[in-house]
């Protein structure tokens, strides 16, 4: 079977969502993490990801786990190759643009509109898939249609394919298709004077358990590959005062991650780091390579 990657970004959520959520599907793709987004909003946060800075624990010291000592996805070149812990060496201007040079199909659909074709910024964040839809916000089902669309013809030619998708109903105003508020009552606006924390957590919480559903088969397609799960950024609740995202702060970067790679879902190790292995990456710490 040819290799299969998956990368899905849940918009928004919240590592204490994640956590009380009945997500069984997503859950039972590997261990759950809490780790550290690289941005506090959807554009800065997928601009770091496809290049290889994806979400995790600082200082962790592991494979994947911690991007710093080995990147699930890695751009190498000339002056900084690999150091030998990462998932996939790839050359190119973003992790798409590697695999299609690797011969995969890559595989886009996203709900935000920094994702937009429309934009400059979509155009730049999009233009190294081979095939790319964007239906919008809160078009999960549309989605996860045309992702099943060009899977199958992907497979039929036996090619491998990388595939993203991001997921808007984890978003602000924290709706999903037959939920039962209206998609136009927002409970989390910038400088909001009324605490509406409650609703927050309780619909965040409801349209992740929603996608979660929805996302069963795609899941299961995948098991066999490599699947990289995390929220790009969350949200603040009132806390200090604040509401949203765009801000730094500690609920604005605190994400869920769960990765299974080659089939194997990646968890913490209770055993140290090799110590040969670790003077070999320090050694290229020093020498100033690319992180």
């Amino acid at each position: 079977m040819s290799d299969r990657v998956l990368f899905i970004t849940l918009d928004s959520c919240r590592y204490d969502t994640f956590v009380a959520a009945e997500a069984s599907n997503i859950k039972a793709v590997a261990p759950f993490h809490k780790a550290r987004s690289p941005s506090y909003f959807t554009y800065g946060s997928h601009s770091a990801m496809f290049v290889g800075f994806t979400p995790g624990i600082p200082g962790a010291a592991e494979p994947l786990l911690d991007p710093k000592f080995g990147k699930l996805f890695k751009l190498t070149g000339p002056g900084f190759a690999g150091k030998g812990t990462e998932g996939y060496t790839l050359q190119g201007d973003d992790i798409m643009e590697g695999f299609r040079r690797l011969g995969y199909r890559t595989i886009g659909a996203a709900a935000m509109g920094w994702f937009d074709p429309a934009t400059e910024t979509g155009r730049h964040l999009i233009k190294n898939f081979d095939r790319f839809a964007f239906p919008g916000p809160y078009h999960l089902r549309e989605q996860l249609a045309f992702i099943d669309s060009e899977l199958s013809s992907a497979e039929h030619e036996g090619l491998p394919t990388f595939t993203f998708l991001n997921v808007g109903e984890t978003h602000v105003p924290y709706w999903h298709e037959g939920a039962s508020w209206r998609a136009d009552d927002n409970p989390c606006l910038p400088f909001q004077t009324v605490d509406r924390s409650a609703d927050c957590r309780a619909r965040q919480r409801a349209c992740l358990e929603y996608v979660d559903r929805m996302i069963a088969p795609l899941l299961h397609r995948h098991l066999r590959g490599t699947i990289l799960i995390c929220g790009d950024h969350g949200d603040c609740w009132g806390e200090d005062g604040l509401w949203e995202h765009g801000i730094a702060h500690p609920m604005t970067t605190t994400v869920p991650l769960l990765i299974r790679h080659q089939g194997k879902p990646v968890a913490r190790r209770k055993s140290s780091v090799p110590e040969g292995l670790l003077r070999r990456l320090l050694g290229g710490f020093r020498r100033g390579e690319h992180a």
